[in-house]
């Protein structure tokens, strides 16, 4: 993610910068603690150092810079964390989401995996706000379409040993288990239930997998099927160059392609500074208007359609892609099969319209940089 927004800053330098202004980075690393990303958000603002703040990755990390931006009147860009409630009741009018959120990536593959698989789901969830939010839109969407969940395993934070849960799913015989797990757990979990020969006695679903966590890992890391934003082998006209400038900006980095993480921190930077040139200004209520009519050419995303931003929850609404595991690569690096993709209407998180209530015009600050 940190690596896309600075290649996009850079990109923008070698322009000339954003309104003859060449542009500077501060960093702070928020370790996905709240509290320390609340106080790094209080810090920044507070020592003047920012124009406007991107990344977060963490929903709880982010939902707290969200709001300490809100009440300063700075842009946010959540890049990446993909809770629901990030667009939904934690929506804030400087904030903007650029990633699919759980219920959009979860809409892209139950159907399918029900029609192949069963009606009866068993949820495996992480047990914090963002496992809790992508369960939730994952039992709505079962329901929705005739199908039962027949339990739901909680599952603590930094778990590394995943043989009750998995025992407990033998037991049960679900037909589709839906993860609803993220980072180092996941990779725990898929290695536990590739040894424990589960992975093809089931349908998984495992809701997205991002590039950084399986990137080299072979077929071990992955198994089921998976929603995804964007992936490098997508064959559209932009996306080699888009690879080549990665590995020109990247040399010697262990990921030797970009995947979706980069392209949504790199994605939303580009779209922040030409929302700043065509207000003409940096000041925060010019740029979001100009954010709220964003609608962005498939081709400038390097994506199938369009993508927009919904004035209503501040987040993108763009192209999902399932994908699996690709067991016959056309060249090194070529890990994912994408095996359809859903228009950004027919994943629309609709919940969120209904809880997000964005402040007025009139109650955000004014903040110009």
């Amino acid at each position: 993610e940190r690596r896309g927004i600075v290649m996009a800053i850079q990109e923008a330098n070698e322009r000339g910068g954003v309104l003859g202004r060449r542009l500077e980075t501060v960093h702070a690393d928020t370790g996905g603690d709240a509290a320390k990303a609340s106080a790094v958000a209080q810090r920044m603002l507070g020592e003047g150092e920012v124009a406007f703040m991107l990344g977060g990755v963490h929903s709880g990390a982010a939902n707290a810079i969200s709001q300490v931006a809100q009440k300063a009147g700075c842009i946010y860009f959540n890049t990446n964390s993909s809770s629901p409630t990030e667009a939904g009741k934690d929506c804030h009018r400087t904030k903007f989401v650029w990633d699919g959120n759980g219920t959009n990536f979860s809409t892209s593959v139950v159907k399918g995996t029900m029609t192949g698989f069963g009606r009866n789901w068993l949820l495996l969830t992480s047990d914090y706000l963002w496992g809790h939010n992508t369960a939730k839109g994952i039992r709505s969407i079962v329901e929705s379409n005739g199908g039962r969940i027949v339990e739901e395993l909680l599952v603590p934070q930094n778990t590394r040993d995943f043989s009750a849960q998995l025992q407990k799913i033998q037991k049960l015989k679900p037909g589709v288990i839906a993860t609803a797990v993220g980072g180092e757990d996941l990779k725990y979990l898929r290695d536990q239930v590739r040894s424990a020969g589960l992975d093809r006695s089931f349908g998984w679903i495992n809701n997205q997998a991002d590039w950084p966590d399986v990137y080299g890992l072979g077929r071990e890391a992955m198994f089921g099927i998976f929603g995804t934003t964007w992936y490098w082998g997508l064959g559209l006209p932009g996306v080699a160059e888009f690879v080549e400038r990665y590995r020109k900006a990247n040399a010697g980095y262990r990921i030797k392609v970009p995947g979706n993480v980069f392209y949504n921190g790199y994605m939303a930077t580009h779209e922040l500074f030409r929302a700043i040139e065509r207000a003409g200004s940096t000041n925060n209520l010019k740029v979001i208007r100009e954010l709220e009519n964003l609608r962005i050419p498939a081709a400038q995303r390097m994506q199938h359609e369009d993508a927009y931003m919904n004035p209503l929850t501040h987040q993108l609404q763009q192209n999902i892609y399932m994908a699996s595991y690709n067991s016959y690569p056309k060249q090194p690096d070529d890990i994912f099969r994408i095996l359809g993709r859903l228009r950004p209407d027919e994943v629309e998180d609709r919940d969120s319209v209904q809880q997000c209530k964005l402040e007025s015009y009139a109650a955000t600050p004014s903040y110009e940089p």
